[in-house]
């Protein structure tokens, strides 16, 4: 709702708002406000429009009593007693012609004479904001996630479940996958209202998100011991060169998995639609975790990957992986639709 609080008199406040087409019939004078309490002040300020012959402070008065009523101020103005209402002011704006402590004072300097440049500039700060978030929540998911599998697996198995140098190799490609969130794409309805910071919910996303990744992990550790006889490593009878196969065939399976679905998860926590066919990333962000996941998978099979610890992986694995991957897609994006709809996409 747009307000006008001036210096001038009525006459010329009523004349300016009949040449820009906002039509009032009653205009509040200063010395309406002189001796209303805060309450009255509130009062009069939301359910009026225009307020003339108002001095600097009783014009940062108004801000601050439709503050304290829940709502967000923005202050546009250019001369020396519009100053205090631009700081009071939620968010304060100026022209590059203003006098200098006006400019000093605001918030946002326009160089066009069009607030047209403020919606750009307003939706392209909700894209930044909402890429921000996305960013957080993978993170904090991801990691949530990897503890619980990193910590449970140590209770059951006779080694690490993952070599330090392969854990930090995996970091570094998890966090290379997501170099092109910045220029990623926001879901429009995200666009629409304004959004605001919640660490809350962002503790329970994590919570709910991370933990779905730990699952599969779990069924991955079972697969290589089980399936893949890794649990071979334990038998007192196996030669130190098996162990080590084993061990590393446990790591390397483990590995794949996991950088392939941090990877995957990208794209499922990335917009509230249906992944890949109501919302798809932006071509940057589909190449880097696209070569991310060639390059986790193809690791085992490089001449480099000796050197981090791996070996191939049997052909049976990635009808495994394949089925992993589909479960915890489907998994993963139902919660996260359950989650926006009990607890808010902030």
């Amino acid at each position: 709702m747009t307000k006008i609080l001036t210096g001038d008199n009525a006459l010329v406040t009523r004349k300016i708002c009949k040449d820009v087409g906002l039509d009032e019939q009653e205009v509040i004078t200063g010395d309406r406000l002189l001796g209303l309490d805060e309450t009255q002040l509130g009062e009069l300020a939301e359910k009026n429009n225009v307020f003339a012959r108002l001095s600097p402070s009783q014009k940062e008065n108004i801000i601050t009593a439709l503050q304290k009523r829940g709502h967000v101020v923005g202050y546009m103005g250019d001369g020396i007693n519009d100053a205090l209402s631009m700081r009071a002011a939620d968010v304060g704006i100026s022209v590059d012609t203003a006098v200098d402590v006006a400019k000093e004072s605001a918030d946002i300097i326009l160089l066009e004479k069009s607030l047209l440049v403020l919606e750009d500039g307003i939706i392209e700060g909700r894209k930044v904001f909402g890429n921000i978030i996305k960013y957080i929540r993978m993170g904090a998911s991801s990691n949530f996630g990897n503890m619980f599998s990193v910590v449970g697996g140590s209770y059951f198995l006779p080694f690490l479940p993952m070599a330090p140098i392969q854990i930090l190799l995996n970091n570094l490609l998890y966090d290379a996958s997501q170099v092109g969130i910045p220029a990623d794409h926001v879901d429009e309805e995200y666009l629409k209202t304004p959004r605001k910071w919640n660490i809350q919910n962002i503790r329970r996303f994590m919570t709910f998100i991370g933990p779905m990744s730990s699952i599969f992990d779990y069924a991955t550790f079972f697969l290589m011991l089980y399936f893949f006889n890794c649990k071979l490593y334990s038998h007192a009878a196996t030669s130190p060169e098996m162990k080590t196969y084993y061990e590393s065939l446990f790591h390397t399976g483990w590995f794949v998995e996991s950088i392939l679905t941090q990877t995957l998860i990208v794209h499922i926590i990335r917009t509230n639609r249906i992944p890949f066919l109501q919302s798809v990333a932006s071509p940057f962000l589909l190449l880097t975790t696209l070569i991310v996941m060639i390059a986790g998978a193809a690791l085992p099979y490089l001449p480099i990957g000796a050197y981090f610890g791996f070996v191939p992986l049997p052909a049976s694995f990635w009808v495994w992986i394949a089925g992993f991957l589909l479960c915890y897609s489907v998994l993963t994006h139902s919660v996260k639709v359950w989650f926006h709809r009990k607890y808010g996409i902030d």
